[in-house]
């Protein structure tokens, strides 16, 4: 398990912090500027390079803020789930889960929105940033259908930029390394034993786990 750093500056400290950057001049003696490539590789519309990865993509994070704070979460299906409706515009559903609704929440107060794109043994993956509108289209929602189930909404996401991320954060992490598992991560039963207390039974809870989220799935 990763150890905490009690010495490291947290929130509002870190700008009483002598080593802690504050301005772009500093961050840019530090890093320089970027090359004239990455720059310019970005575009504000969708594109058959651009389409053909989000359709190839079974996964994407939706990346929201609100007055509360910051969410990112998880969106998962059959490669081609989130459908391109125009050049400008991104269909995601929303499938089955625990209603605790962050994201779209935070998309009621403020909705703009970031989506980051990953396909199985790919490094690259492909940015989204723009804003998002709920919606219970009839028509929409039953294109987006799957397994028989329509989504009680989709969120609809214009496009103000996109572009293709660089394989160097993948490909330092191995990712895609199936022969990799980390030893020691806590199971989803461990960490709700840890933070509620309640005394329920972290192992039967993972035990029942893939049975009970097959049976809710959509």
């Amino acid at each position: 398990m990763g150890r905490m750093d009690t010495h490291a500056p947290l929130g509002d400290a870190a700008v009483a912090d002598r080593h802690a950057v504050t301005t772009l001049e500093a961050l840019e003696a530090i890093y320089g500027h970027a090359s004239e490539l990455a720059a310019n590789k970005s575009t504000d519309r969708l594109d058959p390079v651009t389409l053909a990865f989000i359709a190839a993509s079974p996964f994407v994070l939706l990346g929201t803020q609100g007055r509360k704070g910051n969410h990112i979460t998880p969106r998962g299906d059959a490669p081609g789930f989130v459908v391109a409706l125009d050049e400008k515009r991104l269909a995601v559903p929303d499938r089955k889960g625990n209603n605790r609704l962050d994201g779209y929440r935070d998309i009621l107060e403020d909705n703009r929105v970031s989506l980051l794109f990953l396909v199985p043994g790919m490094g690259e993956t492909m940015r989204v940033h723009g804003t998002a509108t709920i919606s219970t289209d009839p028509g929409l929602r039953a294109r987006c259908m799957a397994q028989e189930k329509v989504p009680a909404t989709v969120l609809i996401v214009e496009v103000r930029e996109i572009f293709m991320q660089c394989a160097k954060a993948i490909m330092r992490s191995d990712l895609w390394d199936g022969r990799k598992k980390a030893p020691g991560v806590p199971s989803m039963g461990a960490l709700l034993l840890a933070h509620k207390k309640n005394g329920m039974d972290p192992a039967a809870y993972d035990a029942a786990a893939e049975e009970r989220l097959r049976a809710n799935m959509y």
